[in-house]
């Protein structure tokens, strides 16, 4: 017969298991650099397993430890302090290869993405990528759908600017509810 903590530790593993690759989809999102993303991933989790008894009892620990994760993202800056700035592809270039502009394109994405304040970034990973409504995302980053709404209309604004961006755009595209955007192919949950 299990023990509480090992039935604890055995559901902890279980959503771990399950849950890691969309965490770390997630993080990289966040932080641009797929080894920031593992550990943010990493020190999500370690939190999550101090108090997953509390995290396990609430009605959806998907979006507590996902709130978790942009927590931590946050304190990753605020302890550095150092702008981070993702390079552009290499200058030099075979002939083009139209499997490669699938790269390219996220390329110019993931550095335009680069440019945006960390809270608008993590307002267009969430409502964007994660496809989380304007409640859900202001539930995770602890602040009101206004603030939501404000955040993301700031952020597409700079991503329609973005220099990269130019030759991936597509045309209007509808954001939920809102007025017509211009999208980028790849852009999950932009172009719904």
């Amino acid at each position: 017969m299990q023990t509480q903590k090992q039935e604890d530790e055995a559901e902890f593993q279980a959503f771990v298991r399950a849950r890691w690759p969309h965490l770390v989809r997630t993080a990289y999102l966040l932080t641009g650099d797929p080894h920031d993303a593992e550990d943010l991933a990493q020190t999500a989790l370690a939190k999550a397993y101090r108090s997953w008894r509390r995290v396990c009892r609430t009605d959806n620990p998907e979006a507590y430890v996902r709130r978790m994760l942009v927590s931590c993202n946050s304190d990753r800056f605020r302890k550095r302090r150092v702008a981070e700035r993702l390079t552009a592809a290499p200058p030099e270039t075979l002939a083009p290869d139209p499997a490669a502009a699938w790269a390219d394109e996220r390329t110019a994405l993931m550095a335009a993405l680069a440019t945006l304040p960390a809270r608008q970034r993590a307002v267009v990973v969430l409502r964007y990528w994660e496809d989380l409504s304007e409640a859900e995302v202001a539930e995770a980053l602890g602040c009101s759908p206004g603030t939501v709404k404000s955040q993301a209309s700031k952020a597409l604004a700079k991503l329609r600017a973005c220099p990269g961006l130019d030759q991936i755009v597509e045309g209007p595209v509808r954001v939920g509810g809102a007025a017509p955007v211009r999208g980028a192919r790849g852009m999950q949950g932009a172009t719904s």
